[in-house]
């Protein structure tokens, strides 16, 4: 594995991070398509043996669930000095008062929470899971600063926001002398480009690196159009219906036959074309790989070794056209209909809400 640096910091990362959502308890609430840690753990130990030393997770995915088995598997196969591991906040973690948000009070109580069920004194990146307009954004900044200041945390990202809102944020710490967000994970892909308008140049910019979710959009680039749904996760994935809509089908099926065109040629998988187009991209550190079996991992780590020409790259990008951005979402009435769109989301405020259909 070679590692580099995450943005302009002195931490080592992996070129492939994993994605820890797909490793929960079903019972314990979203999503419902996650693997039980009897099936999680051959993965994880995999993954670290492989090399790889980027973890990332989040309190909400399955409600905590995901937290406690990442932080067990990586206690038994793993060095904690070598492994990098981030999880967010922001998110319903419980109904009632103060049981989500980016307030103090929320991040110094779910800083605690996480770190308990990931069973280690400090996490390497914590990151704000979107915004939270109900809280003024200096007590946030503030609040984070002094988490690492405390030593819980080593360094501050954040999430899928628009670029003035991430610029604002910036210029505040900067102001302060708060402790800076040193990377952005944001959805980014061949079938999702509008992060190349304004937030990637303001992360080249900056120096903060990014590391990217859904990189093979929901398992669409990886596998031919017609099987777009043929997972169990896909049949199930409202949010993917949303991000990928009609209004973009040409011009995504494009695209996706030139993704397996190019594949078939290099006699390579689809995923490793997707993958390694990301890397053509030099604000892009790491996708974030939801490997539910082994050999996702090595497909995305063999993804490494495959470059792709200046004509490979045209052929993949002329089709797109633009389309709807998901990416300033953080009003709570927008995501908890989206929320309430998504199977098993258990919280009480997702499920006190009609289950309408969310409109892009």
């Amino acid at each position: 594995m070679r590692y580099i640096k995450l943005g302009t910091t002195g931490l080592d990362v992996s070129p492939i991070a994993i994605g820890a959502m797909t490793y929960g308890e079903t019972s314990r609430g979203h999503p419902v398509w996650s693997l039980s840690e009897e099936d999680s753990r051959p993965i994880i130990q995999h993954a670290v043996e492989a090399g790889v030393n980027f973890f990332d997770t989040a309190n909400m995915y399955s409600q905590g669930s995901s937290e406690e088995i990442l932080g067990r598997a990586l206690r038994d196969f793993a060095v904690r000095d070598d492994v990098v591991i981030a999880t967010k906040l922001r998110h319903p973690m419980r109904s009632g008062p103060n049981g989500k948000g980016l307030s103090r009070k929320a991040i110094m109580t779910e800083i605690d929470h996480s770190l308990r069920r990931l069973g280690v004194d400090y996490v390497d990146l914590y990151q704000v899971h979107r915004n939270d307009n109900t809280t003024p954004l200096e007590e946030t900044l503030e609040a984070l600063h002094d988490l690492v200041k405390a030593g819980k945390v080593r360094y501050l990202g954040a999430s899928s926001m628009h670029a003035w809102e991430f610029a604002k944020a910036l210029h505040l710490q900067h102001e302060h002398g708060w402790a800076r967000f040193v990377w952005m994970q944001d959805l980014y892909n061949i079938l999702a480009r509008e992060e190349e308008r304004e937030m990637l140049p303001l992360c080249g910019d900056e120096g903060v690196g990014t590391v990217v979710w859904s990189p093979l959009a929901r398992g669409r680039l990886a596998r031919r159009w017609d099987e777009a749904r043929a997972t169990e996760r896909s049949a199930e994935d409202g949010f993917a219906d949303m991000l990928y809509t009609p209004a973009t089908e040409r011009s995504d099926r494009a695209i996706v036959d030139a993704v397996g065109a190019i594949a078939d040629q290099r006699g390579v998988s689809r995923a490793q074309i997707a993958l390694a187009w990301l890397r053509t991209n030099p604000v892009v550190v790491a996708p974030l790989v939801g490997a539910s079996k082994t050999s996702d991992i090595d497909d995305a780590i063999s993804s490494l070794d495959v470059e792709l020409t200046g004509e490979d790259i045209a052929q993949l990008e002329c089709p797109y056209t633009p389309r709807h951005d998901f990416q300033g979402i953080s009003d709570d009435a927008e995501l908890q209909r989206i929320m309430a769109a998504l199977p098993n989301f258990t919280t009480a405020d997702a499920k006190s809400l009609p289950q309408e259909k969310v409109q892009p």
